[in-house]
Parts: structure tokens; C-alpha cells; sequence
């Protein structure tokens, strides 16, 4: 839905973004990005992304630098054609069985299952010891990253180093295909990633995405995170997929549950005494997720089908749509996301 008239007039709004990382489930913020693209009144200033969230940025940064929000919406539609393309003769695809039930895991698909097998004995080394990527070239053909370097859009990607168990935030200038594949690379699929002599692995590992840098490098106090690993399932895994992909959300959502806590105390703090933790308490985040995500496991981030991805983005726009309806008015006074609730317990 187009900006309406009375968005149009409204006084601009400076907001960061945080975008989670998971596969082809990157595809739903896309929908979300493309949706909050539409707003002139929305003015993005920096980006923390990792993984699928990373790139997602980074293309988005680089095509806004070239030709503002019309720029980054059809930077992001050619990115996600492109992976699309290159999995057409991927192995990774849906069984018949899969495709009978109109599911869109791959859970059924031989390929698939053998592989998942076999990562459980052999590593990305023994399996693909060229360290091969195909995503290598769409990045490096997707974005300038001298024009991402200069872009206005301030980008922070992390990805975590495999000696210390650190994160790492790289920023525009530092930016490389490498440093995006590193920053996705989960070391069951893909060989560690070197960068200035250091192994790096997925970042999702040490923040999904880090709120940090926006905090402290950003001057705009409304943060949108887009959520796209559910903090919350029904019920207890059962079967050994399942458990694994419960695992993987888990591991990834917690140290974002750990920073969102951490500006929750904040906000109760009466007295600050210095300038970064006025910053933190007045930090507002709002989120945009979808309930639909809890329909997907882990395989599906695999599934690189057109329909797939479109399927999604329509969710994120969809999810995006109705978080301004709801919550537009929010942003620039007040938090929508009860992080209380969200943190119960952590």
C-alpha cells in the first residue's frame, strides 16, 4: 500500500533497524524492508543486521545510496531473483511428498536428509573442501561496496570469531562479500570464513543482530527489530529435527534477549551519571514479527524456491503493514514491544 497522504506530512522520523539472520527466512524482512521503504517519513539512519540480515542491509544500503527507497526496494527484489536463480538446479528442494502436502520444508527430500546425515560425521572441509559459495559471486555482483563504503546509511554486521568466541561489528567500510558470507557462514555447511587472518563463523552466534553500535553510534532513539527466529514455540520437540531447530533458535535469539534486557534495566534506572546510559535508557524498540514463522523449521531456510520467497516477503509486508497500523503513532514517543514480557525470565 502506497504512503497516504497523511504519512506523507508527517515530520520526519529518524530510526535504526535491527534485522535477524536465518536462511531464506531472510525473505520475510525483505517483505518488512520493502513495506517501511514506502514511508517518506521514515528515515533509516543505521542498520544492524547478521546473516541473511546482514546482506539484506548491505544490498539495501547500497541500492538507497544509488537511488534513495525506490533504489534499495529494487536492489532487494534483484538480490533475492538472483538467489532464487542460482538454486534452480540447487539439490536442496522439496520432496514430492513435501510438495503433496504443501509444505515448504525440505524435510522429505532426499538430498536433504543425506546431507543432514552426513554433517553429523563429516564437516564442510571433507564435504567441500574448495570452500565454494555461491553466494560469493551474487554479492559481489549484487553490490558496489565502494558505494556501500559511502552510503548514508550507517551498517553494522557481525559475525563471530572462531579462536576467541567473540563478536566482531564490521562497518561500511570494512565490508567485503567475505565479511557478509562470514557473518552467515554456520560452520555445518560452509568452511570458516578468513578475514585479516582470523576464522570467522556465523554471526548469530555472538548477537542476531547486535543492538550495541546502534546505541552507541546512532543519534536516533527508535529501533525497529525484525524478528524472524520465534522467541517462543508450543509444546516440547519430539523428534531429533525438531530438537535441533529449537536449539538453533534458542542459541539465536539469546544474546538479543540479553541486550534487550539490558536497555529494560536501563529504562528503570532513576540516575544515569554519563552520556551512553541516558543513551540506552531512552532507546525505544518496536518490533515487527509474524506468527507464521513458527510454521517453518530449520530446513526451510534452505528453500530457495521463487514461490517460497515470495510467499514470505508478501508475510513481511504484510507483518510490516499492520505494525504501522497498529503501531505507527508509537514510533518517535513510546516503545511498542513490552520487553517485560518478552523477557520474562530471561
Amino acid at each position: 500500500m502506497p504512503a497516504t497522504a497523511k504519512a506523507m506530512q508527517r515530520e520526519p522520523l529518524r530510526v535504526d533497524l535491527a534485522l535477524q539472520g536465518g536462511g531464506a527466512h531472510g525473505a520475510f524482512s525483505w517483505g518488512v524492508l520493502d513495506r517501511l521503504l514506502e514511508e517518506p517519513w521514515l528515515l533509516i539512519e543505521g542498520i544492524s543486521g547478521t546473516s541473511a540480515g546482514a546482506m539484506n542491509a548491505a544490498v539495501m544500503a547500497h541500492g538507497y545510496a544509488a537511488n534513495g527507497a525506490e533504489g534499495a526496494r529494487e536492489a532487494l527484489e534483484a538480490f533475492w531473483r538472483k538467489v532464487s536463480e542460482a538454486a534452480r538446479f540447487s539439490p536442496f528442494r522439496r520432496g514430492p511428498l513435501d510438495f503433496l502436502l504443501g509444505r515448504w520444508t525440505l524435510d522429505h527430500s532426499p538430498i536433504f536428509v543425506a546431507m543432514d546425515m552426513m554433517a553429523r560425521v563429516f564437516s564442510p572441509y571433507d564435504l567441500n573442501p574448495a570452500g565454494s559459495n555461491p553466494l560469493r559471486a551474487i554479492l559481489a555482483e549484487t553490490v558496489d561496496f565502494e558505494r556501500l563504503a559511502a552510503s548514508p546509511i550507517k551498517l553494522f554486521v557481525t559475525a563471530t570469531n572462531v579462536r576467541t568466541g567473540r563478536g566482531r561489528v564490521f562497518r561500511n567500510g570494512e565490508l567485503t562479500p567475505d565479511v557478509l558470507l562470514a557473518s552467515a557462514c554456520l560452520p555445518t555447511l560452509f568452511q570458516a570464513v578468513e578475514i585479516d587472518g582470523e576464522a570467522y563463523w556465523d554471526g548469530g552466534y555472538a548477537g542476531n543482530p547486535t543492538i550495541t553500535p546502534l546505541a552507541r553510534e546512532c543519534t536516533s532513539q527508535d529501533t525497529i527489530l525484525v524478528q524472524i527466529n520465534p522467541v517462543e514455540r508450543p509444546g516440547t520437540p519430539r523428534s531429533a529435527r525438531e530438537i535441533l531447530n529449537r536449539l538453533n533458535e534458542v542459541s539465536f535469539n539469546a544474546v538479543l534477549l540479553k541486550e534487550l534486557k539490558m536497555i529494560a534495566l536501563l529504562r528503570k534506572v532513576a540516575q544515569l551519571d554519563n552520556e551512553e546510559g541516558a543513551r540506552w535508557a531512552s532507546m525505544r524498540v518496536h518490533r515487527v514479527a509474524s506468527d507464521a514463522m513458527t510454521d517453518l523449521g530449520y530446513s526451510s531456510k534452505l528453500n530457495a524456491e521463487w514461490e517460497f520467497l515470495t510467499m514470505l516477503h508478501k508475510e513481511g509486508r504484510r507483518s510490516a503493514d499492520a505494525f504501522l497500523n497498529a503501531h505507527g503513532g508509537d514510533l518517535g514517543s513510546r516503545s511498542s514491544l513490552d520487553l517485560d514480557i518478552l523477557l520474562e525470565g530471561v
